[in-house]
């Protein structure tokens, strides 16, 4: 296993992505992580998933560079590879084999020996509550308990860096909530990059928080300084629900719900949006909607 300092350093320098030239994926983007729980927050097509493939050295950028303590991710013979587990947003598994047999396929890929395979394998499943299960084809498993295998994968050899992109889709709440301890777990020694659309996945582990907007970084910190923003900005009120429409036209609404002949809503404002509006304390899904909203 590769021995990484304490104090690892991940730069990401003024990258861009073109895809052609009328979209850029990632606009001139820098961010700084550390070991740790970074969440990246953005709405669908906001470059995260582009972010995470240059992370991973799938692609290359069009510009600017991502540095390890100071070297090049994309040299050659650069041992960055080998420190790093991977979840891509489609995760695809041979169907055929197992979940272990999958696992050892994927070890051997990373260099793993098999009796150091063995043993990380199966802590692995264990981690993920697949151990029961461990000899059935992959063919047999559902939706959710596939995305828990492509999570054992990127765990194996315990990288020293970690991306992962959409990891808790068809997950269930207690299995979201074991992933969530995983990451706690192992973020002491590495650097964890989890990339969500959905805020509670990291609002209660997340050290730093990261929010992209059409392929920019529209704001970073950690979640107390992202939510002074929006201190004294988050209003709740009721209105007659015919108001709707006009209310979204004047008013940016982050939530809404008919409770008997009325809308309840929540609403990101400078001043009382209605007589009877009352303030409430933001949460970081305001913090992620004023964001991604003033930026775009």
């Amino acid at each position: 296993m590769i021995q990484v300092t304490k104090g690892m350093d991940l730069q990401i320098q003024g990258i861009t992505q073109c895809f052609n030239k009328t979209h850029m994926a990632i606009d001139d983007l820098t961010l700084q992580l550390q070991p740790g729980v970074t969440g990246l927050l953005g709405p669908n097509g906001a470059g995260k998933s582009s972010l995470m493939r240059l992370l991973a050295t799938i692609v290359s950028p069009s510009s600017g560079d991502i540095l390890l303590d100071a070297k090049s991710i994309f040299t050659k013979n650069n041992p960055y590879r080998s420190m790093l587990g991977y979840l891509p947003q489609y995760f695809g598994v041979y169907e055929n084999l197992s979940a272990i047999e999958f696992l050892h396929y994927i070890a051997a890929i990373k260099g793993i020996d098999r009796k150091t395979a063995k043993v990380d394998i199966e802590k692995c499943l264990d981690r993920l509550n697949l151990s029961e299960v461990a000899n059935q084809a992959l063919s047999t498993y559902s939706g959710g308990m596939r995305q828990r295998v492509g999570i054992a994968q990127a765990l194996l050899n315990s990288p020293k860096i970690v991306i992962f992109d959409e990891p808790t889709v068809g997950l269930d709440p207690d299995e979201r909530s074991r992933f969530r301890d995983i990451l706690v777990e192992i973020s002491d020694s590495s650097i964890v990059l989890l990339s969500t659309h959905i805020v509670s996945d990291v609002e209660s582990i997340a050290d730093q928080i990261a929010i992209m907007q059409s392929g920019k970084l529209v704001a970073h910190g950690d979640c107390q300084r992202l939510l002074s923003q929006v201190e004294n900005k988050v209003w709740q009120c009721q209105i007659e629900p015919n108001e709707m429409t006009l209310f979204k036209s004047k008013f940016q609404v982050t939530y809404s719900i008919r409770r008997n002949d009325k809308m309840q809503v929540r609403v990101l404002s400078e001043t009382a949006p209605t007589a009877n509006a009352k303030l409430e304390s933001p949460s970081l899904e305001d913090a992620f909607a004023f964001y991604a909203s003033s930026r775009s």
